[in-house]
């Protein structure tokens, strides 16, 4: 009796628990029906792409849903450009970095990697689609750490319509500009569009005039620069061309920001505008028929100076300390899907940077790649980004005739000099 006891009792916990097991894995498919949900943080100092961006995370929303069952909701921050950098430099040294965020190929990777502040993305399969020539320019310590968005080849923009009408072609000599200058003047057309609204947009000069004077005239600046022997005294040749396209620019500059600038320039306001391509989107939204043409700057009267700027500017990174590390990895590697990707580039005319992107190039990509094929090029120079910064507030005080050559040489030597002394602390 005791033993029929016994397997009765045995028999009931047995299918206690096994009922109770059932339970269990009832409960853990229920769990595995419900979405994880995962925020991610993605700043941007692409404030006029924010449509199309916001568009093709929702396509990456819907994928991850899809194939991973997980729920993404993103925290798009886009700054204006002029507060981007410093914003995102307080985030990252506060430990409040963002779980993916774009940053300046060329300015910000050395820093940001020594601080630690990116993610080695070397083995991400995006890495096996990028042209070679491109992905070099987003290694670092012999590893990838971003994801290169605009590779560029750029100079100053101007109106291929204007320049047919009164057949002028794209000077390459200061004397040949002083000679486009007249005949536009004559008739009644104002050479430059100045918009110096935004700090980051006056400063395009220096960056185009220092890299066509240091490519041809001086290329042992930045190594002396580097070294603490050298001055933006040895290339004070760069204010020639600046000082002419202040002269001859139109009036209240001031009150142009970027998207104004694009309007007037889309409307025939000016012939030339001292701006990256990366502003043909706003541009022809403006005017879709506009004619868009691209040509170096000429900053002497030796035409070897005249010369297009290769580079790779925004690029996108992925934090160390992202919480949600997996599914960051997951958009980065998105914003270069083998099928997504090109619709994406084509629509922010943004230059092919991978293999899949077999749309057809520009007309303004195609004329600048013509003198890239001519030998007139230099690739990017690497300036600390505190001088940048520098340059961007005293070109707005040297138009204004607050600040001399002799101050503004003064303060980007001692920028560069700090540059180099928080590098080393």
């Amino acid at each position: 009796m005791k033993k029929i006891m016994i397997l009765l009792v045995l028999g009931i916990v047995l299918s206690l628990a096994t009922v109770h097991a059932g339970g269990k894995a009832e409960e853990k498919d229920g769990a595995a029906a419900t979405p994880q949900k995962v925020e991610l943080k993605v700043f941007m100092s692409f404030p006029r792409f924010k449509e199309q961006f916001e568009t093709y995370f929702e396509q990456f929303k819907a994928k991850e849903l899809a194939e991973k069952n997980i729920d993404v909701t993103i925290k798009l921050e886009m700054p204006n450009a002029d507060q981007a950098n410093q914003i995102l430099k307080t985030r990252l040294a506060s430990n409040d970095a963002p779980d993916v965020f774009t940053l300046h190929a060329i300015a910000d990777i050395p820093s940001f990697y020594e601080a630690g502040y990116l993610s080695d993305l070397s083995g991400q399969p995006f890495v096996n689609y990028l042209f070679d020539s491109v992905k070099k320019t987003v290694t670092y310590d012999g590893k990838v750490v971003a994801l290169p968005l605009e590779s560029l080849s750029w100079g100053y923009l101007y109106n291929r319509e204007i320049f047919s009408r009164f057949n002028l072609t794209p000077p390459q000599t200061l004397k040949e500009m002083e000679e486009v200058i007249a005949v536009l003047k004559r008739n009644n057309v104002t050479p430059f569009l100045l918009a110096f609204q935004e700090s980051w947009i006056p400063q395009l000069m220096m960056a185009l005039s220092l890299g066509g004077v240091v490519s041809s005239e001086n290329p042992g600046f930045i190594a002396s620069m580097n070294a603490g022997t050298g001055s933006y005294n040895d290339v004070r040749a760069v204010f020639a061309i600046i000082d002419l396209i202040m002269k001859n620019g139109s009036a209240k500059p001031f009150e142009v920001g970027s998207a104004a600038g694009s309007a007037d320039f889309a409307n025939g306001k000016a012939a030339m505008w001292v701006q990256g391509p990366w502003m043909a989107e706003t541009i022809l939204k403006v005017n879709p028929d506009m004619q868009i043409g691209v040509a170096p700057l000429p900053v002497s009267n030796n035409p070897a100076g005249a010369m297009i700027n290769l580079a790779t500017s925004t690029s996108l990174a992925v934090s160390p300390e992202s919480k949600n590390r997996q599914v960051a990895l997951d958009l980065v590697n998105y914003i270069l899907d083998e099928t997504s990707s090109a619709p994406l580039f084509e629509a922010l005319k943004f230059n092919p940077v991978a293999s899949m992107h077999t749309y057809e190039s520009f007309p303004w990509v195609e004329e600048a790649s013509e003198y890239v094929a001519k030998g007139k090029a230099y690739q990017d120079l690497p300036l600390p980004g505190g001088v940048t910064g520098e340059t961007a507030k005293m070109l707005q005080s040297y138009y204004t005739g607050s600040v001399t050559q002799e101050q503004i040489i003064a303060a980007l030597d001692k920028a560069w000099a700090d540059s180099l002394k928080t590098a080393s602390n």
